[in-house]
């Protein structure tokens, strides 16, 4: 089913009035209580409001996504608004919001919001559909644009659902001090390795670099009265320019393809006590996802 088959014009705003985030949303949901008077704005509203309290709802990409799951309403709805200029707001990647989705579902129906919200997210991905839709001018052409970009609601959701498209990654000759770089401005606790074609070859986490610190650590658990001549971490600071990568990364990590659905991610994560699974085509690297954003993206919404 294509994304543009879900829409209603009667909730497709072309042209906002809102200057802002808020005053957008409230203004797609004055569209949604026009058409369906029946549904409580007041309880929709903070239910909205909760959400974005929870973590902003700006995807990047000039696009946000507010929803709510609330049985205040009885079936999915979803309303598109469009701000040429520009909303005021505070986003990601810092690109200027231009497009508000607002969707609201049942809890009984969570899997085709998911799979709409994914959707959209996969509309906002490629630049070209966020420029046709700012140029559009009627809320008819809105959903003209949107079934020209071909984007489906898919039946499952898989992988590249709620994977992350930007990694973090370093190659084997890089030091120890790019690594802890890397994941203290970025709070990260793994990186992907990769070679000179953006192959991956595993990854180096904080593990490989504690255990690089301590390498006889089962000396210690063994006898906690052991005194060592030489703080392990202050002599690990000493020489992590001349640490490498490819002295410490392992290569025993997961990985999955972008079709693999997300329930089989899952069943892996929890089988294997996995807190992150790369995604490749072939062997080069596209995503990767974390056992956090299954919790994120579905459980929480």
């Amino acid at each position: 089913m294509r994304l543009a088959n879900i829409l209603d014009e009667d909730l497709v705003i072309h042209r906002l009035e809102a200057s802002n985030k808020h005053d957008a949303m409230t203004e797609l949901l004055d569209k949604i209580i026009n058409k369906y008077p029946q549904y409580d704005y007041d309880t929709i509203l903070k239910c909205i409001l909760e959400r974005e309290e929870i973590q902003s709802t700006s995807y990047g990409r000039n696009i946000a996504f507010p929803h709510a799951r609330t049985d205040a309403v009885d079936e999915m709805v979803a309303a598109v608004g469009v701000s040429p200029e520009g909303l005021d707001a505070k986003t990601p990647d810092g690109k200027p919001l231009h497009v508000v989705c607002l969707m609201l579902t049942p809890s009984n129906i969570a899997k085709l919001y998911l799979q709409t919200l994914s959707a959209f997210a996969a509309f906002a991905r490629n630049p070209i559909n966020i420029d046709m839709i700012i140029k559009t001018t009627s809320p008819g052409s809105v959903i003209d644009a949107i079934w020209e970009s071909g984007v489906a609601v898919e039946k499952e959701l898989t992988a590249k659902d709620i994977m992350h498209h930007n990694v973090f990654f370093v190659r084997p000759d890089e030091s120890l001090r790019r690594v802890a770089n890397l994941m203290f401005r970025h709070k990260l606790s793994a990186l992907a390795v990769v070679d000179d074609d953006h192959n991956l070859l595993g990854e180096i986490s904080d593990k490989e670099m504690i255990q690089a610190a301590l390498p006889d650590f089962k000396s210690l658990i063994s006898n906690l009265n052991y005194s060592l001549d030489i703080e392990p971490f202050e002599e690990l600071l000493k020489r992590e320019d001349k640490i490498k990568v490819k002295q410490l990364f392992a290569t025993d990590h997961e990985v999955v393809t972008k079709e693999t659905k997300i329930v089989e991610v899952a069943a892996m994560m929890l089988f294997k006590d996995l807190r992150r699974v790369f995604v490749v085509e072939g062997t080069r690297l596209t995503g990767i996802l974390l056992r956090k954003d299954i919790v994120n993206m579905i459980i929480r919404g």
